[in-house]
């Protein structure tokens, strides 16, 4: 299982410089309210068939709307050998900025 990443945790690493590979799950009608700066949008459903754009030797940070959906992806990432963590309570908890 995933380990559990706090936005603020997250926005810590972003302050300090350190490379961060966000992937956004959600929905296209969903990220055009706002997407972490840098995060690439990957709707769910389109994980398997993109996975060739993302690199094994990376660490990946994914979010989604709540933290349902990004669950549910780090298992799918996981289980394709991708080192993943799923930021805790999805873009409802980030205070960060959007782009």
């Amino acid at each position: 299982m995933a380990k559990l990443v706090t936005p603020e945790e997250v926005m810590k690493r972003i302050q300090t410089g350190e490379e961060v590979n966000i992937i956004d799950v959600r929905e296209k009608s969903e990220t055009a309210a706002g997407i972490i700066p840098g995060a690439e949008h990957i709707p769910l459903g389109q994980l398997v068939l993109r996975k060739s754009e993302l690199d094994q030797g990376k660490d990946y940070i994914i979010t989604c709307q709540s933290g349902n959906r990004s669950k549910a992806a780090c298992g799918i990432m996981e289980a394709l050998g991708y080192k993943v963590e799923d930021m805790a309570g999805g873009m409802n908890a980030w205070s960060g900025k959007t782009e």
